[in-house]
Formats: C-alpha cells, sequence, structure tokens
C-alpha cells in the first residue's frame, strides 16, 4: 500500500498532511506511518537522515544525506510525485565546477534547499580541512553548480533564507570546531554575491533556563516568513546522563533585521520520544532539515533526521506555531 494514502483521502493538497490524532494536544505531531524514508532505501545506504526537500514542477525534489556502508558522508538527490514516497538516486551529486573552486573536499553531510529568484541553492556542511559551509546551485536537479565555501571552518548547518534581505543573501549558521561540537550558537550573515560574507550578528545561543537547549543550538529549515517575522524552527541539545539528546523548537526573528530575536519558545516543539527516534545509529535525535509550508491551509510538514539513521516527518497548524511561540516565549 502507497504511504500517501495513509495520509490523506484528499487529492488536491499541496504538501503531505494528517490530521491533529484526536487524543492529542501536541503543538507538533507525528505522521502515524513513520520514517518516510528507511535507511536501506539506496542499494549502498547505511543510513538516510537529515536531508531538504522543496516544491518541483508537479511534484518534488530533494537533496538527502546518504551516509554510504563505507560510513562516507555523501548528498544524494532524489524525486518525489507526493514528497512521500521517494525515489533518490543511487550515486552522490557530482558538482559542476565552472570556476576555481577547491574541490578536495572530504565529506557532505545535512544538505537544506531553498528557492531564491530563479533556481535552487542547497547548503551542507562540506568538509575541507574541516567543516565549512558548501554552497551550490541548480535549476533542474541534474546539473548542480558548486560556488565558493562560505565560511572558513569551522561552521555547520548553514541555512538561507528565501530571499535577499535589505538588497543582500542572508544566512544563519552554527560556528562549530573539527570535532563533535560540544558547544554552538546561531549566528546572521550576510553576502552581495554569494561569495563573500560578512557583517557577522550574534542571534541567540545556548541557554540553562531553557535545558533542553542548554548546551548547543543550530539553524534547522529556510525560515519561513510569516506576519509576525521570520520563523525559524531549529534544534536545541541537552547534554543528559546518557549523552546528548536532540529536540527541536522555534523562534521569531525581527523581518527587516534577523538577528534580532522577537520571539523565542522556552518548549521544544518535538524530542526523542518514538523507538525509531530512540534507537538508531546515533540515540536520541530529532533533526530538522527542512518544512514544505501551505499558506493557504494553515499547513507545515516538517521533515527531521531520527537517530541519524532514517528521515521522519511531523506536522503543524503555522498560524498556532507561531501564536504557540509567542505565548510561550522567554526571551
Amino acid at each position: 500500500m502507497s504511504t500517501m494514502s495513509k495520509i490523506s483521502e484528499t487529492q488536491d493538497l499541496s504538501i503531505p498532511w494528517e490530521e491533529r490524532p484526536c487524543d492529542s494536544n501536541e503543538i507538533v505531531w507525528r505522521y502515524s506511518c513513520n520514517p518516510v524514508i528507511q535507511r536501506d532505501q539506496t542499494p549502498t545506504s547505511n543510513s538516510i537522515f537529515n536531508s531538504a526537500v522543496v516544491r518541483f514542477g508537479d511534484g518534488y525534489a530533494g537533496v538527502f544525506r546518504c551516509d554510504n556502508r563505507a560510513r562516507q558522508m555523501r548528498i544524494h538527490v532524489g524525486f518525489s510525485g507526493d514528497a512521500v514516497n521517494w525515489e533518490i538516486a543511487p550515486k552522490p551529486i557530482e558538482f559542476k565546477i565552472e570556476t576555481p573552486v577547491p574541490d578536495d573536499y572530504q565529506y557532505a553531510y545535512d544538505p537544506r534547499v531553498c528557492f531564491i529568484e530563479d533556481r535552487y541553492y542547497v547548503s551542507w556542511c562540506n568538509g575541507y580541512h574541516g567543516p565549512t559551509i558548501g554552497i551550490a546551485y541548480t535549476y533542474d536537479f541534474k546539473t548542480f553548480h558548486k560556488l565558493e565555501n562560505a565560511f572558513l571552518p569551522y561552521n555547520r548547518n548553514g541555512v538561507l533564507f528565501p530571499r535577499k534581505i535589505n538588497g543582500y543573501y542572508a544566512m544563519v549558521s552554527r560556528p562549530s570546531d573539527t570535532g563533535h561540537t560540544p558547544f554552538g550558537d546561531i549566528f546572521y550573515s550576510q553576502s552581495k554575491d554569494l561569495e563573500y560574507w560578512g557583517k557577522h550578528r550574534y542571534v541567540m545561543g545556548a541557554r540553562d533556563v531553557t535545558p533542553w537547549e542548554s548546551q548547543k543550538i543550530g539553524p534547522g529549515p529556510t525560515p519561513i516568513e510569516t506576519a509576525d517575522g521570520w520563523l525559524m524552527i531549529y534544534h536545541g541539545v541537552l547534554n543528559s546522563c546518557n549523552g546528548f539528546v536532540y529536540s527541536f523548537g522555534g523562534a521569531i526573528l525581527d523581518i527587516d533585521e534577523p538577528w534580532k530575536v522577537k520571539y523565542r519558545c522556552q518548549n521544544y516543539f518535538l524530542s526523542p520520544q518514538m523507538p525509531y527516534e530512540c534507537f538508531g545509529d546515533v540515540p536520541n535525535v530529532t533533526f530538522p532539515c527542512s518544512a514544505l509550508v501551505d499558506e493557504e491551509n494553515d499547513r507545515i510538514a516538517i521533515y527531521y533526521g531520527a537517530a541519524d539513521t532514517t528521515t521522519c516527518l511531523a506536522f503543524a497548524n503555522l498560524s498556532e506555531l507561531v501564536a504557540y511561540i509567542k505565548k510561550n516565549s522567554l526571551l
């Protein structure tokens, strides 16, 4: 049976959707048929997680983190007619390099994808003498043109805004280190040309007052423009006696000066509680990388990695999510 058949019997929905369960009061609720992408969905994959999807043509396209059975971290392209049942290319993306851009990278992981003006931009953690932010663009998800790395090592979670802000391309990221970073705050950067980045601004950091995000934080999906400001869904990490626990929550950033935080929810939206989130290659992880928005129907479909092993799906009503952040804000 097709996975999509369990989501909804309505055929004209613009994004995947499943109503909140009758016995639930969760602000973000899980898809009942998670995971939507299994770890072995390509012939050589060990795991497929922390991936990004967008509308494309009459369907959807995505860039997926696929760790292979040599445990090399690579990103692959994929396509879907319903954003749930995916055909993922068995081989990693091969970038077209038209300028002297370094191509001796060691790994690629945790991609994000967004549409800006006339093309789709992919950003990811690019291994070039340590983790930094790789950027490429594509018109058709067949040919990918690689640009300069955005930053020096070390940096992770580079997420572009879906339009220019005050005439500049804009990005939030999480400066890090060469290891399994035990710290991390979110910063804002801007660029005229996607090559030279500057005017870095502190956005917000980990904090002890809300322990679910007391160890480190990092931006998740492409920020969503709302009447109240930019909705930024982000992950937060708790350092428990059993290791890191990754949950995700949200904040509202100023629309013209996104380094200014207007509201920041003290509660997480989703935390590792289901078996597929608690057990896997890296236990206790829910890590959001993309969100599809249906403004007309007030819906969001959030894609997140579970336990660094599979890709899962959760849902929310956009207006409820914004109202929840504002009601439970703690700055």
